[in-house]
C-alpha cells in the first residue's frame, strides 16, 4: 500500500502497541488506593479487584518500551465499579483505584519521552448504573432531565430485579445503553473525546462499535478528534467484515479479529482448517486497495491466551508471532504473553503479572523471540511499507513481503501435525 493511499496516520503501520488492563498489570506502593483489594496473583474471577495502578504502568515503562515497542493500548481507566471498567460511572474521571489525573498526566508525558504512543478505550456505547444521568432516572423516574439519555420502555425501571425494562448491552442491566440519537448524549460523548485528546492521548479504541448502528455518529466523532490532533489513531472493535467502517470516513483501523480467527483455525484448533483455507482468510484480512491500517492482534482481554489454547505448543505460539509480526499494519501483544502468561476464557485471560517470579525475564522462551520479532520489524521497512503475497501449496505457504528490490519470506511447512518455519 502506497502512503498516499492511506487515509489513517502513517505512524500507525509501524507501530507495535502493547495492550494493557490496569487492574491486574501492576500495583505500584508510590500510589495507596482506600480500599481493600485481593492479594496479587489471586484467581481473577468476574468481581474482584486487583488493585493496579497507573503508577504501576509508569514504574514499568521502561520495561515496555525495552520490548522495542512504541504504542500503548490501554483498557478503560475512567471511573467505574468494576474491575474491567467497562461500566462507567464519569468518563471525565480516572478511576480512584487507578490514581489521580496527575497520575496519568505523568504517565502520558513519560511515555512520548520514551517514544510511546497511548491509545484510550472509549465506551461510548453504554455506561454504569452509577452513570449519573442514569442514576437521575432511578430517583426522579419520567421526571428526569436526562429521560431521553436512554431507551426507556416502562416505569419504574427493572435496574437490579426482574427482566430490564431498558435498552442495555445484551440484556446486562448494570450497562444501560446510551441513546446516541439524543443531541444532548452525542454532545457529551463528543466533548469526552475532545477532553481527552486534548490531555495528549494518541488516539482512541472504540468498544463495540457496531452497537452505535449510526454512521454519523462516528463521523462526527472522527472530525472531532481529528481537529484536535490530526494524527490520532481511531481503531475499532469490529469482529466480522469491516469495511462499511473503512471508507475514510470513520475508523482508521479495526482490530483484525478476522486475522485471529484464522491463525486459531490453523494453528490451535482440534479441528484445523486446511492450508489453502488459511491462506484464502488471510488474504480476506488483509484486501488490496484499503486506505486503514488494522491492528493485527493474537490475543486480547477478551480472548484465551495462547498457551491456554487447545493445541497450544512453544513451536506453534512462535509461528502465531511470525504471522503476526510480517502482515501490514500495526501489531499488537498483549500483556504477559511475553512472558508466557496462561489463562482461559475471560475472565481467566485477565490474570496478574507475577512480577516477584520473573526478575530473570529473559530465560521466558518468547521473551527474547518476541523481542527479537519487534527488532526485526522495526529494522526492515519492507515488513511495514512492503507489498504482501501469499502462495501456498499441498504441504505449506509463503508469505512474501517485497518492496523495490527488497524482499523477506516467511515459508512454513507442515509436516503432518507439526509445523517448520524460517525466514528468508
Amino acid at each position: 500500500m502506497r502512503r498516499d493511499e492511506m487515509f489513517a496516520p502513517a505512524w500507525t503501520k509501524d507501530a507495535v502497541f502493547y495492550q494493557i488492563f490496569p487492574d491486574r498489570f501492576c500495583r505500584s506502593p508510590r500510589y495507596q488506593a482506600v480500599g481493600r483489594f485481593v492479594p496479587w496473583g489471586s484467581r481473577p474471577t468476574r468481581e474482584n479487584m486487583f488493585g493496579g495502578n497507573l503508577a504501576g504502568i509508569e514504574d514499568h515503562l521502561d520495561y515496555i518500551a525495552g520490548l522495542g515497542v512504541n504504542a500503548i493500548y490501554l483498557c478503560p481507566i475512567f471511573k467505574s465499579n468494576s474491575n474491567h471498567r467497562y461500566h462507567t460511572v464519569d468518563y471525565f474521571e480516572i478511576d480512584p483505584v487507578l490514581g489521580t489525573l496527575k497520575d496519568f498526566d505523568r504517565l502520558v508525558k513519560k511515555a512520548h519521552r520514551l517514544g510511546l504512543r497511548i491509545i484510550l478505550d472509549g465506551v461510548f456505547n453504554h455506561c454504569s448504573r452509577g452513570f449519573f444521568q442514569f442514576n437521575s432516572l432511578l430517583e426522579l423516574g419520567e421526571n428526569s432531565p436526562y429521560v431521553d439519555w436512554f431507551h426507556v420502555k416502562g416505569w419504574p425501571l427493572n435496574a437490579y430485579s426482574g427482566k430490564p425494562n431498558y435498552e442495555c448491552w445484551w440484556n446486562y442491566p448494570a450497562l444501560p445503553k446510551f441513546n446516541t440519537g439524543c443531541p444532548d448524549v452525542r454532545e457529551y460523548l463528543f466533548s469526552v473525546a475532545e477532553y481527552w485528546t486534548r490531555r495528549g492521548i494518541d488516539g482512541w479504541r472504540l468498544d463495540v462499535p457496531n452497537e452505535i448502528d449510526d454512521d454519523s455518529f462516528w463521523q462526527e466523532f472522527r472530525r472531532r478528534v481529528k481537529a484536535i490532533n490530526p494524527e490520532a489513531y481511531i481503531v475499532g472493535e469490529i469482529w466480522d467484515e469491516p469495511s462499511r467502517w473503512l471508507q475514510g470516513d470513520q475508523f482508521d483501523g479495526v482490530m483484525n479479529y478476522i486475522f485471529r480467527k484464522a491463525v486459531m483455525k490453523f494453528l490451535f484448533d482440534e479441528n484445523p482448517i486446511s492450508v489453502q483455507e488459511f491462506c484464502d482468510r488471510v488474504r480476506a484480512a488483509f484486501p488490496e486497495g484499503r486506505g486503514d491500517i488494522p491492528m493485527n492482534l493474537l490475543g486480547s482481554h477478551d480472548t484465551t491466551r495462547l498457551l491456554s489454547q487447545p493445541c497450544a505448543s512453544l513451536e506453534r505460539i512462535k509461528l502465531a508471532y511470525a504471522l503476526l509480526f510480517f502482515m501490514p499494519g500495526a501489531s499488537c501483544i498483549y500483556y504477559g504473553e511475553e512472558l508466557s502468561m496462561k489463562g482461559g476464557k475471560d475472565p481467566d485471560c485477565r490474570r496478574s503479572v507475577p512480577w516477584d517470579e520473573l526478575e530473570n525475564r529473559k530465560s521466558q522462551p518468547l521473551y527474547e523471540f518476541i523481542c527479537n520479532l519487534v527488532k526485526m520489524r522495526r529494522e526492515n521497512p519492507v515488513l511495514r511499507d512492503g507489498s504482501l503475497k501469499i502462495r501456498s501449496a499441498d504441504n505449506g505457504f509463503a508469505i512474501e513481503r517485497a518492496l523495490g528490490k527488497k524482499t523477506m519470506t516467511l515459508v512454513v511447512l507442515q509436516d503432518g501435525s507439526d509445523f517448520k518455519f524460517n525466514i528468508i
